[in-house]
Order: C-alpha cells, then structure tokens, then sequence
C-alpha cells in the first residue's frame, strides 16, 4: 500500500466520545454527533483518538465505537479508528475490530508513556502491519508520545506495507517541512496550519489536509479544505483564521490546552451549539464556570449562536 491505496483529504477531525454522567458509553449521543458532522460535510471523521479519551475506553467500548460509528457515518465520509495501545498484540485487537466494523482505516501512535527506541517504534508498527490488511495512519504524536518521529523514522516507517499516511503533530515546524517534501510523495501527509503559509503551501500541492480535532467549528474547517482545493486563496485565509482563534485562545503552540482539558473544551464547544458531545470520564474533569465561559465567548467572537448547557 501507499498513498495511492486510500483517497483521504481534506479535514478529518477526532471527534469526541460522549460518555454519559455516569460514564457510560452513549452510542446515541454519537450518532447525533455524527449525524451533525455530517451535516457540516466533514471529509471524514477519527474514532477514539486523543480527543476520543481512548485511554479511558475498555476494548469492546472501543469496538462498539467503532460499529456505531461506521454505521452512522454511513459511507458519507472516511471513518479511521484509532488504535492507541502500549503493546502491539493490544493494537493488533483495536485493528482487527476497525476490519469487523469496516472502517476505512486505523491512526496509530508509538506506545505513548514507554518512551520507545527508533527500532522499537518500528517494529511496533512492523507487527500491526503484518497482522491486519487495513491501511495504517502513523501518527506522530509528541506532546502524548514523549518521542518525536525524525524524518529518518518515518521515512523508515512509510516503507511498511501498510502504511499510508501520516499525521505529523510535531510542534518543530522545520521538521514538519522536511518530512512533508520528502514523504508526500510515498504517503499521504497530514498537519499544515491554516495559517497564510500553511494556505500558500497547499496551493502549491503539498499536502493533504488537516486531521484535526473535534471540529468546533463545524463546516468551517472542511470549507477551508474546499476553498484550497478551488483555489481561492483568500477565502481559505479568512476560514483559516477563524480555525487561528480557536487555536490561540484554547491551546499552546504544542497544542496543551491553555485552560482545563482538551477534551472537556472540545465538548464543551460543541454541547454549546446543541451537538450531543457528552461528558469527559476521569481522571479529567469537567470545565469550571469561568472555563465555559472562556469557550462561549470565543464562539460569540466568532459569531457563533450558543444555547445553554443542560445536564
């Protein structure tokens, strides 16, 4: 496989799992979710991603997700399952239930927490490519990883079988570069800002698109792509920028949240629109008032209608 195999681009966010107040998996909220993504014409969605708290789900949560979420999405857009694991044989198990459910492929991280050699990371991928048939999604992933994938190891890892893409989330933007041109030619390459540079890259070819994360701001993110995609430049600027204030007021240039976490502003956001998001399952926490508020008032900036949040 290579980056010819699959047809991804554009935006294709990890989305949230909604969980319950009593921290049950809520397959009907996700559906509404998704039935929502839809609506907003999002190329495609990431099920139990960093944003989908896959390190609070159990394996069958997981493979329900995945179901479910094949089954809503209903052919309409790419559907990828994250596969996150700190060993092979348990990425191996996500994996072959992203093949039960039918997904269109899997996202996958060096063991994050063990802090793995460049041999380690690549035989990690090596054994998930030869026990599945699903194309794979390297996900360079530092901030939740504590290694940083070189060029020199992606390029290793762009040579397994099944790999076809990668999601580079480095925050040393020269590394992204030297990757993106010396790799997007053998797999598909994922991560340019929506900033004018990253705008005036993608005019030029390079690129595939943004997989981000949660998508607050509905078909803004996936217009962008489209502008960029019909050329008009100034159009994805001004989308881009709105994406910029998102990303400014809530998160570090590393991409830590600036306030509570990532995954609780994420569904706070999009609850504050009417989309059922759910509630974030600990260890994280809830937003506090003056944290909503933080998330509201940027929404408000943006000119985006909120409703109240109910339990």
């Amino acid at each position: 496989m290579d980056r010819h195999s699959i047809d991804w681009t554009g935006y294709i966010p990890a989305i949230t799992t909604p969980f319950s107040r009593d921290d049950a998996l809520d397959l009907d909220a996700l559906t509404g979710q998704i039935a929502w993504m839809r609506e907003q014409r999002l190329h495609g969605i990431i099920l139990a991603g960093t944003s989908g708290e896959w390190f609070s789900m159990s394996a069958t949560e997981r493979a329900d997700l995945f179901t479910e979420g094949a089954r809503a999405a209903d052919g309409s857009m790419w559907v990828i399952g994250a596969c996150n694991a700190f060993t092979a044989a348990e990425a191996i198990e996500h994996a072959h239930a992203a093949e039960r459910a039918g997904l269109d492929g899997i996202l996958l991280t060096p063991p994050p927490y063990i802090v793995p050699s460049r041999a380690e990371v690549v035989r990690f991928y090596q054994d998930v490519s030869d026990a599945t048939d699903i194309p794979l999604c390297v996900y360079n992933w530092p901030r939740g990883c504590i290694v940083d994938l070189d060029t020199g190891t992606l390029a290793e890892l762009s040579a397994i079988d099944n790999v076809v893409a990668i999601k580079n989330s480095t925050g040393d933007f020269a590394q992204f570069l030297a990757g993106m041109y010396a790799l997007e030619g053998s797999v598909r390459y994922f991560g340019l800002p929506t900033s004018e540079l990253g705008a005036d890259l993608a005019l030029l070819g390079h690129g595939d698109g943004l997989m981000g994360s949660g998508a607050p701001l509905g078909a803004d993110h996936s217009d962008y792509w489209r502008a960029i995609a019909a050329g008009r430049r100034d159009d994805a600027i001004a989308l881009g920028a709105r994406d910029r204030v998102v990303m400014e007021r809530w998160f570090e240039p590393d991409y830590g949240a600036r306030f509570g976490n990532q995954q609780a502003i994420m569904k706070t956001a999009l609850r504050l629109q009417g989309v059922p998001a759910g509630y974030v399952r600990r260890p994280l926490l809830e937003l506090t008032d003056d944290e909503v508020q933080i998330v509201a008032d940027t929404l408000h900036g943006l000119g985006i209608a909120t409703v109240p949040l109910v339990d």
